[in-house]
């Protein structure tokens, strides 16, 4: 029998876990988390065998899988290196930087294997009841395992079939330079501007009720946890900040621009940043987590809102937010309506137009 070890049953801990069941429900997974209702719920719900808090659990496990903050996992590797743990297991991560935990797992027993991994799937839901078998599907599945036998590669990717992952070879390197821009320089950028904006409103009671629309848009990802991007950035410092200079330089350029009233260079400045907006895709580049928004005209009267996710929930569509919207910029909507996948969001336009809603869909 499969034994497999998790620490940490957080959103992408358990849901590795019901794909992993949904692979094999004879494999036996044991997992530890620091939060006792976590594995209460995770034991509850049959996501997992058996619980524990010792990570001296993992030395009869056949795949150790990590599944915590990144400084957590390093420290983690450091412990394991002084277990005698099965020969012939696989241990893996889905850690957000690679450099430092690649080089944490050099100091493992021989007759291992370390593969370092990084599912580029989230939510904007936490936890273990946040879990779910699909998660990642159609989600780049990032794999960095220098002179790790394909063997091993292959036998951890049948573990983790049931996610329908877009798998992705690279250098821990191309990894932390890659999420660094498109991921972590991002956030950066969001907090920064969700407290610069609550700053320039702090004498204005009406300030950040009116922040909306495309606001909320580009800001969303500065609501992920601190705690985990703290962790994050912590391990990937130099490369975040070499791009966060760059950044600084592309906002002094513009900030020069306006001061010249050069609109020749200000609409080059737009026009360069839409040309290649529009070139992005998942037909391009594969998906990388977004969501999915579509935004409906509905009558302002009791029961608007029960019949549109009726109709959704008819339809077994995933909805995984919506908002009424009190300010819409360039929308004509009312309701906006939020899915994981592109799939969901094209189905449900459909359905709604079907019923006669008038839908709007922005890329």
């Amino acid at each position: 029998m499969t034994t497999v070890f998790i620490n940490g049953l957080g959103l992408i801990g358990s849901s590795l876990a019901r794909a992993i069941k949904t692979v094999d429900p004879t494999i036996k997974i044991i997992a530890a988390d620091q939060d006792p209702t976590t594995l209460k719920f995770a034991l509850k719900k049959q996501i997992i065998d058996q619980a524990t808090s010792k990570l001296t659990a993992a030395q009869n496990a056949d795949f150790i899988i990590l599944a915590t903050p990144v400084t957590i996992i390093i420290e983690t590797l450091k412990r394991l290196a002084k277990l005698k743990l099965k020969p012939g297991v696989i241990i893996t991560d889905v850690g957000s930087t690679k450099a430092q935990v690649m080089a944490a797992a050099k100091f493992l027993p021989a007759k291992t294997t370390f593969i370092g991994g990084h599912p580029m799937a989230g939510s904007h839901k936490s936890g273990v009841t946040a879990g779910r078998t699909d998660l990642f599907e159609n989600a780049f599945y990032f794999l960095i395992a220098p002179a790790v036998d394909s063997f091993q590669i292959k036998r951890l990717k049948e573990l983790l079939r049931a996610t329908k992952v877009k798998w992705l070879e690279l250098s821990a390197w191309e990894h932390d330079y890659l999420v660094g821009q498109i991921s972590h320089l991002p956030h950066i950028i969001a907090a920064a501007l969700v407290n610069q904006t609550q700053h320039a409103f702090d004498h204005s009671a009406l300030g950040m009720r009116m922040a909306a629309g495309g606001f909320k848009s580009i800001t969303r990802i500065a609501s992920a946890d601190p705690q985990m991007w703290t962790a994050i950035l912590k391990t990937n410092q130099a490369v975040v900040v070499r791009q966060l200079t760059d950044y600084l330089q592309e906002l002094t350029t513009i900030k020069q621009q306006l001061l010249a009233a050069d609109q020749t260079a200000i609409y080059n400045f737009f026009a360069a940043a839409k040309t290649s907006r529009d070139q992005l895709g998942p037909e391009k580049a594969g998906r990388v987590p977004d969501f999915y928004d579509l935004f409906v005209n509905i009558p302002d009267q009791v029961g608007a809102i029960a019949q549109i996710t009726k109709i959704l929930a008819q339809a077994k569509l995933n909805l995984v937010n919506l908002h009424i919207l009190e300010i819409r910029e360039e929308i004509d909507g009312i309701l906006q309506l939020t899915f994981m996948s592109q799939t969901d969001q094209l189905q449900a336009k459909e359905v709604l137009i079907a019923n006669n809603y008038q839908v709007i869909q922005r890329k």
